[in-house]
């Protein structure tokens, strides 16, 4: 299979404004990201290296409510504005048609990938393939496919020196883990490792998928939902520290 890494993650909010500001207030880089025109949605971003939060709101209902293909904003236009919370986990491939392929024969239903495009606040166009996974495992939605043009080399060089990577003024941290509560977690965790090729592990009760140097744990819980991100820091300002947003908790660890 091809190569899978965390690329980022989704976070449903209604105002884009609100997680910008707890997370400058905690000495975090967040900012105004852009509008998916094709979409009608919008976005705030932090960057910790190449993997990032994606604060994913409304801006244009009637054009959401009219997106085909795209089941994130499907599940943005159904959530919000009652329920804000953690969407979703990210997927980058740099071969969306293998992984395309994998899905298809074990029996997912699959969005056509797709071509994304923003104007980020810069007014820069940004580029992407993507797609997505319709339904879910026993309420747990399922990540979906993103590849972007370049290698991960060339991106991080490139969002660093154009100011979009910058060192937290907080101190250094880097997200380590995505926690999903769900019913049972040692089916979750095999049936997802089995879908993308993720070698599974057991410690304690929680099932972890390893993902390059970053886990995605499974935990005893009746959500069967994506409930928090987990940060490794060397930071005293941020050790110790849960942000919540939402149904959403960061926590710095």
């Amino acid at each position: 299979m091809a190569a899978l890494k965390w690329d980022h993650l989704v976070h449903y909010v209604n105002d884009l404004d609100q997680p910008v500001g707890i997370f400058r207030d905690h000495g975090l880089v967040a900012f105004r990201g852009g509008s998916h025109k094709n979409w009608g949605t919008y976005n705030s971003l932090s960057y910790f290296g190449l993997t990032y939060i994606e604060f994913l709101g409304v801006e244009n209902l009637e054009l959401a409510k009219a997106t085909e293909h795209n089941v994130v904003v499907r599940d943005a236009v159904k959530l919000l504005p009652e329920h804000e919370g953690l969407s979703r986990v990210v997927l980058r491939t740099d071969d969306i048609e293998a992984i395309e392929a994998s899905l298809k024969a074990a029996g997912l239903a699959l969005s056509p990938i797709i071509d994304g495009k923003r104007l980020d606040n810069e007014g820069r166009l940004i580029e992407w393939r993507m797609m997505t996974i319709d339904g879910d495992y026993h309420g747990l939605p399922y990540p979906f496919i993103i590849q972007w043009n370049g290698s991960d080399e060339e991106r991080l060089e490139r969002l660093t020196s154009s100011g979009v990577i910058q060192p937290h003024p907080a101190g250094h941290a880097e997200m380590a883990s995505a926690v999903f509560r769900v019913s049972d977690p040692a089916a979750a965790a095999a049936h997802w490792g089995e879908l993308f090729g993720l070698p599974v592990s057991e410690s304690e009760g929680v099932y972890s998928l390893k993902v390059g140097e970053q886990s995605f744990d499974f935990a005893q819980g009746d959500e069967n939902q994506f409930k928090q991100v987990i940060f490794s820091t060397d930071s005293a300002a941020l050790k110790g520290k849960t942000l919540r947003i939402g149904d959403g908790e960061y926590v710095f660890s």
